[in-house]
C-alpha cells in the first residue's frame, strides 16, 4: 500500500512547527484494548495543511514490555485504510511514539487515516489463545489543521451551508404560518404543531453552524453552543416523529382508523426511533477510536431502518381487512380511502428516511475528499423538500382531499341521523292516526 508520502515521519522536531494557539485533540483508551489496529481519526488535507500526533502514555496489562519498539507499536498516517497486514514489520524505522506530517505539494492533498498499530498483539501461532494477546491502554494527542481552518477539507463549507439552510427552513416556517392565518377556519391543532417543526430545525442548524464556526477557528467546540445544538437537535427529532405519527393516525384531521394492535406498534416503534436518534448523537460526540464506536453506529443505524419499515405493517394489515369489508360497508370504503392516503404519505416518509440514510451516505463515499459536504447538503435539501411536501399535502383548505374525508364521514353520519329522525316522525304520525281507530288496531299497533 502507498504511504502518505512514501515514508513514515519522525516527530522529534515536531514541536518546532506547531502553532502555539493550536489546541490538541486528546484520545484516551484505558479499557485494556486488544485490537491490532485502532482507527483514530480521518482528516482531509489541503496543501500546506499539517498534523502532529504524539503518544503521552502507553501501558500494558501483563507488563510484557521487553520487545516493544517501533516494530511492535506505532502511530501511523495512511492514505489507504484497506491494510490487512502489519506495516510496521515491513517498515520498522522511525519513532513509534508519534510523527509530524506536512502537505507540501498538490499531489499529497487527500483524505488520510490515522491509526495506532499494536503488532505485538498478533498471536504467535494458530493455536494461541486470547491470553497471548497484549492488552494496552494509551493516551494520544492529535492536532490537525488546514491552511485556513481546523476542519477537515470536506467540512470547511459546513458553517455557511448550515446558516443558508437555516434561512430556508425559517422562510418555509414563516410561509406556513401565513397559510394558517389565511385559512384560519380550516386550521387544526396539528397544523400549529407542524409550524413548530421548521422553526426548531432552523434553530438547530444555526447552533450547529456556530459550533462548527468555533471548531474551524479555534480547533475545539465551545461546550455551551454544543449543548444547545444537541438539545435543539433532539427536540427537532422528537417533534418530527411525533408529528409524523399524529398525521398518519389522522389525529385532528379524521377519526383514528388503526386498531389497538396497530397503535401498540406505534407506541413501540416511535420511542425506539427517538432513542436511536438520541444514541446516535451520543455516539457522534464520542471519540472515533473507541472500541464500541463502530459497533453501536451499525446497531443504531439498523434499528433506525427497522423502525421505518415496521411502521408500515399496521397500515397494510388494516387495508387488507377493509378491502374485504368495503364491498358491503360504505363506511369501510371511506376508511379504505383514508388508509390509502396514509400509506402514500408514509411511503413518502420512508423514501425520505432511506434517502438520507443510504443514498446520501453512498454519495459521501463516492465523491472526492473536498466534496464530502455534499452529503450534508443533500440531507438538508431532502428534509426541506419533505417538509414542503408534507405542508402542501395537509395544508388547511376546504378542498383538501384528506380533510374532505372527515367532512364526508360527518355528512354520512348526519344523513343517518336525519333518516332515522324522519322514520321516527312517520311512525309517530301513524300512531296518532290509529289512536282514534278501533281498540283492536291500537293493540295491534302497540
Amino acid at each position: 500500500r502507498k504511504m502518505a508520502t512514501g515514508k513514515r515521519y519522525d516527530n522529534s522536531n515536531a514541536s518546532q512547527h506547531l502553532n502555539a494557539r493550536a489546541p490538541l485533540n486528546r484520545l484516551v483508551l484505558s479499557q485494556d484494548d486488544i485490537r491490532q489496529r485502532v482507527h483514530l481519526n480521518t482528516f482531509g488535507f489541503y496543501k500546506d495543511g499539517y498534523t502532529s500526533m504524539s503518544m503521552n502514555s502507553l501501558s500494558f496489562t501483563n507488563g510484557k514490555t521487553d520487545n516493544i519498539d517501533s516494530s511492535t507499536v506505532r502511530l501511523s498516517l495512511l492514505s489507504d485504510e484497506g491494510l490487512d497486514y502489519c506495516p510496521l514489520k515491513k517498515d520498522p524505522s522511525s519513532n513509534f511514539a508519534g510523527f509530524y506530517f506536512n502537505v507540501t505539494t498538490d499531489e499529497q492533498q487527500g483524505l488520510y487515516n490515522f491509526y495506532f498499530y499494536n503488532c505485538y498483539s498478533i498471536p504467535i501461532n494458530q493455536d494461541s489463545s486470547l491470553s497471548d494477546m497484549l492488552p494496552f491502554s494509551i493516551d494520544i494527542n492529535i492536532e490537525e489543521k488546514n491552511p485556513e481552518s481546523f476542519l477537515s477539507a470536506g467540512e470547511i463549507p459546513l458553517p455557511k451551508l448550515y446558516i443558508c439552510m437555516s434561512m430556508f427552513f425559517f422562510l418555509i416556517g414563516t410561509l406556513w404560518v401565513y397559510v394558517l392565518r389565511t385559512h384560519s377556519s380550516d386550521v387544526y391543532k396539528i397544523h400549529w404543531l407542524m409550524a413548530s417543526l421548521p422553526f426548531t430545525k432552523s434553530l438547530s442548524l444555526i447552533f450547529h453552524a456556530i459550533d462548527y464556526y468555533y471548531i474551524s477557528n479555534q480547533g475545539f467546540p465551545i461546550e455551551g453552543w454544543a449543548v444547545v445544538y444537541y438539545i435543539t437537535h433532539l427536540l427537532k427529532g422528537a417533534l418530527l416523529f411525533i408529528t409524523i405519527a399524529l398525521i398518519g393516525t389522522g389525529w385532528a384531521f379524521v377519526k383514528h382508523i388503526l386498531s389497538d394492535k396497530d397503535k401498540k406498534i406505534f407506541m413501540i416503534v416511535i420511542p425506539l426511533q427517538v432513542l436511536a436518534n438520541v444514541a446516535y448523537i451520543i455516539i457522534e460526540s464520542t471519540e472515533e477510536g473507541s472500541s464500541e464506536y463502530g459497533l453501536w453506529m451499525e446497531i443504531l443505524f439498523l434499528v433506525d431502518l427497522l423502525c421505518c419499515g415496521a411502521i408500515l405493517f399496521p397500515v397494510v394489515w388494516s387495508i387488507r381487512h377493509l378491502q374485504e369489508s368495503s364491498a358491503t360497508d360504505g363506511k369501510a370504503a371511506i376508511n379504505l380511502a383514508q388508509l390509502k392516503l396514509f400509506r402514500h404519505y408514509y411511503v413518502m416518509i420512508v423514501c425520505y428516511i432511506y434517502f438520507t440514510r443510504i443514498i446520501a451516505s453512498l454519495i459521501k463515499v463516492i465523491v472526492p475528499f473536498q466534496w464530502k459536504w455534499l452529503y450534508q447538503l443533500l440531507d438538508e435539501l431532502a428534509t426541506l423538500t419533505f417538509f414542503f411536501l408534507t405542508g402542501h399535502k395537509f395544508r388547511p383548505a376546504s378542498y383538501n382531499p384528506y380533510l374532505l374525508l372527515s367532512v364526508e364521514d360527518e355528512d354520512m353520519e348526519m344523513d343517518n341521523v336525519v333518516t332515522t329522525s324522519t322514520a321516527m316522525g312517520e311512525g309517530v304520525k301513524k300512531v296518532k292516526k290509529l289512536s282514534n281507530g278501533p281498540s283492536e288496531e291500537r293493540e295491534s299497533m302497540a
